[in-house]
């Protein structure tokens, strides 16, 4: 009997249990794992970052046995077939229109070398095709999405960590520092050191968001002072934990109320993005709601840098964008908000701020990203009505965010609660007082909120 040696291609799926690709592959008499650095797929910086990280987390773990290459997949699979004796080949899906024809073609040559191939779901909570309308047609709304994903769904246990026969490594890897993921001038390999990366952080960080946050989740993850929510998303991002792990979990504790509940719908949310992408593959750069095609935006770069900076006179705004130069992360609250304010105050076109957002959040997450700014600037499935416009004011009053405003604006540390997210309307001898200057040590806005609001409402109406 002639002897089996199977690849499996790490994608974002950087763990070892709940891994059913990996499981597979692990059955051969040999297992080359291999990860690609594909020179056609970009990613952010700071994912680059992460994603090194998590690398070499994952490497640790199977010791040291990941072989690492740089270039086009399938010249690097024709190559490693070619030199290997390969008898199966295994990977888990993406569902991105580069990824799927990219796949596809590798699938066929495969196929045609008489190498057997199967690919997983190893990311999602279902298929994107599984999921549809009694019509046969896909779900264009969020809420019905949900309550059938929940219907059909089947419980899949975990699959335990993966136990390999054999692990090899090829003379022909290239090492993980060359694919230079890491660029040393950046601030953010500082960032880095704030979070613990990898698989086994991931499944702690679920063991205490279940056992201390999710009793209150609902009441209050959008309060920005609070450490309510369970940063997941970037282990998600790049698989470290699985939302079949996730799901799981949740459905496993002894109580399973409202704010459970709504913890398993942002899970969910998290799919009805990769189902939009599925079904409509230009969601990257093209409205889904296509008469947005003729909005008139103002694009003034002058007020992107500024938002950028977070230096728009916005207390709230200028703190949520701090937190993501400085952290890789925002609060998802205040997520919302900044992109409100870009797109409808500003009139920046979403793309901008997807863009800035792809860049620089560690859970960069390609179908997240785009879906949730499409959402915002009410051109996506299921979106806000585009005259949802969120008031920062408000919003920071609302959520408490003053305590959120001084850690990350502290020019404005002296002002008290009732003031500190308006400080145009402060007056003068408080000013002093609080040692702000607007316009000098603390912008003053670049926008009106009002009037922009207005302007906003009316380029809106002539798209209607």
């Amino acid at each position: 009997m002639s002897k089996k040696i199977a690849i499996h291609w790490f994608r974002q799926d950087l763990r070892l249990a709940d891994n059913p690709a990996l499981t597979q592959s692990s059955q051969a008499d040999e297992t080359i794992t291999i990860f690609i650095q594909d020179e056609n797929q970009d990613i952010g910086g700071a994912s680059k970052l992460w994603l090194h990280h998590s690398l070499a987390n994952l490497n640790k773990s199977l010791a040291e046995k990941i072989n690492f290459y740089k270039g086009n997949p399938l010249e690097i699979i024709k190559k490693l077939v070619k030199e290997n004796n390969i008898t199966d080949f295994y990977w888990n899906r993406c569902y991105d229109k580069y990824s799927i024809d990219r796949d596809t073609q590798i699938k066929h040559f495969l196929q045609a070398q008489n190498i057997n191939v199967s690919s997983f779901n190893g990311s999602l909570l279902i298929e994107p095709w599984q999921c549809k309308k009694g019509d046969g047609s896909h779900y264009k709304v969020y809420t019905p999405f949900y309550k059938e994903l929940i219907k059909i769904r089947k419980y899949q246990p975990n699959l335990k960590k993966t136990v390999f026969n054999k692990l090899v490594k090829l003379a022909s890897s290239a090492t993980l520092d060359s694919l230079k993921l890491l660029k040393p001038k950046l601030t953010w390999q500082n960032i880095i050191k704030q979070w613990r990366v990898g698989e086994q952080a991931a499944a702690q960080l679920l063991e205490q968001f279940l056992t201390t946050k999710i009793k209150a989740y609902k009441t209050v993850r959008d309060y920005m002072n609070i450490d309510a929510t369970s940063t997941l998303s970037p282990y998600l991002h790049f698989g470290e934990i699985s939302p079949n792990q996730i799901f799981n979990a949740v459905q496993n504790l002894e109580h399973i109320g409202k704010n459970e509940e709504q913890f398993i719908k942002e899970l969910v949310w998290r799919d009805f993005s990769y189902y939009q992408m599925y079904y409509y593959p230009q969601l990257h750069d093209k409205n889904i709601n296509q008469k947005f095609n003729n909005f008139a935006w103002d694009n003034n770069l002058i007020l992107l840098k500024k938002w950028q900076q977070g230096q728009t006179g916005i207390p709230i705004v200028d703190a949520g964008m701090r937190q993501l130069w400085q952290t890789g992360y925002m609060h998802n609250r205040v997520r919302m908000i900044v992109a409100s304010f870009l797109i409808k105050n500003c009139l920046i076109h979403w793309k901008q701020g997807e863009k800035w957002f792809f860049d620089t959040l560690f859970d960069a997450d390609f179908a997240s990203n785009n879906a949730n700014w499409q959402w915002v600037a009410g051109c996506g499935l299921d979106a806000a009505p585009y005259f949802r416009i969120f008031n920062p004011v408000l919003q920071a009053e609302k959520f408490e965010a003053y305590e959120y405003i001084r850690k990350y604006v502290p020019e404005l540390k002296l002002l008290p609660n009732k003031l500190i997210a308006k400080p145009w309307e402060v007056s003068e001898l408080v000013l002093q007082e609080a040692n702000i200057t607007l316009g000098k040590n603390y912008p003053k806005p670049i926008v009106d909120l009002k009037k922009s609001r207005d302007r906003a409402l009316q380029l809106h109406n002539q798209i209607q």
